[in-house]
């Protein structure tokens, strides 16, 4: 590394982000930590500006260090991204940090990523399963994939799917609590329901072409689609969840669809978010493509 340069002053100062501290970044770097610290000094002397505020428990950024750190990951990645297509001679390489909500990455993305390593061997799929959304302009991921309607940003995004909604419970607590024949009846059912800060505890129906919802109650709330369907299948209740999350459980008996004739057809799309334009690297070209040829929506 040219610690003179400035890629290497950006690059040590990515891994201090990175690691928390500067001697951890130190040892990464095979470097000492007061060397790490003038790196850091010189650049910040060099901007004109404070970049990391240091205590003696952490160290975190300032405004203009976050600003600085985004940047900084863009232009290393666009560095090694040329690098290697001058030494791959055309075939898409390196590594793909992929994120995706964990009961859909689980069920439906590490399928398709078993498929895509298989056919580009030389891309290095770094997978993270989180509901936590991240931030792709920062560098936490290359291809994020996301559920509903976006916010306006420089990111580019491809619908690679939708899903729709569908209300289960299990054989168990239907022989045990009745079947609900109309929406009104759930007022009288344990609803299992999310409690994320988006979260709706009005459920939609639509009944003679009218659209309506209902409030539903119950005793357990929970910010995973994966363990409201969980807890569905045990018996603990009835869950309104998409429907991908589901449908093998369905299929398999374990849990029944309700209050189909009253399902308001909701869709939910579901999105590949990514730095589009001169940005987007071969490696996130064919991964957003493969996508969109083998996604599947429910």
């Amino acid at each position: 590394m040219d610690l003179n340069g400035r890629s290497g002053e950006m690059e040590v100062f990515a891994r201090v982000a990175q690691a928390g501290s500067l001697s951890a970044a130190a040892r990464t770097l095979g470097l000492t930590p007061s060397a790490v610290s003038r790196i850091i000094a010189r650049t910040e002397q060099r901007i004109g500006t404070r970049l990391l505020l240091r205590t003696t428990r952490a160290i975190t950024l300032t405004t203009e260090g976050e600003a600085y750190l985004r940047g900084a990951r863009r232009i290393l990645a666009d560095m090694a991204e040329v690098e290697e297509a001058i030494t791959s001679q055309g075939v898409p390489r390196g590594r793909l940090r992929v994120s995706a909500a964990v009961a859909h990455g689980r069920l439906t993305i590490v399928p398709l990523i078993a498929a895509f390593s298989a056919q580009y061997p030389e891309i290095l799929v770094d997978l993270a399963l989180s509901d936590e959304v991240v931030d792709i302009l920062a560098g936490q991921a290359d291809v994020a994939l996301r559920f509903g309607e976006l916010p306006d940003s420089p990111l580019t995004a491809r619908c690679i799917g939708e899903t729709g909604q569908v209300i289960v419970a299990s054989p168990a607590y239907l022989e045990q609590h009745g079947v609900p024949l109309e929406p009104e009846d759930l007022a009288t059912h344990n609803c299992l329901r999310f409690n994320f800060r988006r979260a709706a505890h009005d459920w939609p129906f639509c009944r003679d072409g009218q659209h309506f919802s209902l409030k539903v109650g119950g005793a357990i709330e929970c910010s995973s689609g994966e363990a409201l369907s969980q807890l569905a299948v045990l018996g603990a209740g009835i869950a309104r969840i998409g429907a991908f999350s589901v449908a093998d459980d369905i299929e398999r008996g374990l849990l029944v669809p309700l209050l189909e004739a009253f399902n308001p057809g909701d869709r939910e799309p579901i999105n590949a978010v990514f730095v589009g334009g001169a940005n987007m690297t071969a490696r996130v070209r064919v991964f957003v493509d493969f996508l969109l040829e083998h996604h599947r929506g429910w």
